[in-house]
């Protein structure tokens, strides 16, 4: 099969519509607006860096105008429709798809590494027993550890600390709340009520799943979207790219400027989309899907994108935690910013222009700075 055609322009807007970034309100509102976001995106980081808004509420609110916090909490502690597990990272994750993760949950029993070597059986069985005892508990709950010195920076001070978090990752235990970056573990079973657990699926259709996944978030795929820091599942996603085209379920796409990186797309998704109404303006964070993916936006936005939280002063060129700015289909701006928790307002640390960027879109991008600072600071 030949492969389709396709140029940088049409990548980035079949893109922009996959991630839903080119509709107002693209999963309506309200509290399950949330569901339905994380359904379709598969995925949505969460990470500790809290310069401005955590970065799992940012992702959200991007796509989602009326979005709250406590829309999140309902989902993943009150309906149950999201669960915390680790994607390319910690992430929220669509209950529904919780199945597709439970052999790697069966595989960190067999093997969980070795920043779990300090944790013995008998550590597990006494937070397991805590918890099946006294019902769901944080680090902070357990107050009779004999503290030890960090052997890292990101380490507790408390043992047991670590034997949650294997339980965590091993499916014992689930994050059944979260306060910041304080979770709530409870036993995973109870959390979720099950009277029969899931059960794990095969391989293959974990694959089926991830590159499903990728198609719907992505549009266009390559072998490095579909496995974001997973390179040992690319040779089994292959061969479910290449059983799918041989079906005529893909088609190969020839991206230019891709050079030999291969890309896929469903024929469906290869339609002409209609032209944005209006050019949206989205601030996004820098762990947003579209932006977290480094060589993948450098490929369609041309845009490098610099993450300087862990470089030197003197060597930062965008700022400390910049964020890009989408107009459109284009990324014209990188913006610092700080919040000012005492003060309530966000402030700019340093304002960069990319490629186009001009003041032609100041004003539209000062209005969005209000409403996201309004979003950060909410008045009610």
């Amino acid at each position: 099969m030949s492969p389709h055609p396709l140029t940088r322009a049409q990548a980035r807007r079949i893109w922009l519509h996959a991630q839903r970034l080119d509709e107002p309100a693209p999963f309506g509102s309200g509290p399950d607006a949330t569901r339905r976001a994380v359904e379709h995106l598969g995925y949505v980081q969460i990470d500790t860096i809290n310069v401005i808004e955590r970065c799992h509420h940012h992702i959200l609110w991007s796509r989602i105008p009326d979005y709250r916090r406590e829309h999140l909490h309902q989902a993943q502690s009150i309906d149950k429709t999201v669960f915390e597990y680790w994607t390319h990272a910690l992430s929220y994750v669509p209950t529904r798809d919780l199945r597709f993760f439970l052999a790697d949950m069966r595989q960190r029993r067999q093997s969980p590494g070795s920043w779990f070597d300090t944790v013995t059986p008998e550590d597990l069985r006494k937070v397991l027993a805590r918890v099946r005892r006294d019902g769901a508990l944080s680090i902070r709950d357990i107050d009779d550890d004999v503290l030890v010195e960090k052997d890292h920076a990101w380490a507790s001070r408390k043992p047991s600390k670590r034997a949650l978090q294997l339980a965590f990752l091993t499916g014992a235990l689930a994050v059944s709340a979260r306060a910041g970056m304080l979770k709530t573990y409870e036993l995973t079973n109870r959390h979720f009520g099950w009277e029969t657990p899931p059960r794990p699926v095969s391989e293959r259709r974990t694959l089926d799943y991830l590159l499903d996944r990728a198609l719907r978030s992505q549009g266009v795929v390559s072998l490095e979207s579909i496995c974001h820091l997973d390179a040992p599942r690319k040779a089994g996603i292959r061969q479910v790219i290449e059983d799918r085209v041989r079906r005529n379920h893909l088609v190969p796409v020839a991206l230019e400027d891709a050079g030999r990186t291969g890309h896929w797309a469903r024929p469906e998704d290869l339609a002409p989309l209609p032209p944005m109404d209006h050019a949206p303006v989205h601030i996004l964070s820098p762990f947003d899907p579209l932006i977290i993916q480094r060589r993948r936006l450098r490929q369609m936005f041309g845009y490098d994108h610099r993450f300087e939280a862990y470089v030197p002063k003197a060597k930062r060129v965008f700022g400390y935690f910049a964020l890009p700015v989408l107009v459109g289909d284009t990324i014209v701006a990188a913006i610092d910013l700080k919040a000012d928790r005492r003060r309530r307002s966000l402030q700019i640390q340093q304002w960069t222009w990319i490629g186009p960027g001009s003041d032609a879109h100041k004003g539209r991008i000062e209005d969005m700075l209000h409403r996201f600072e309004r979003f950060q600071f909410p008045t009610e």
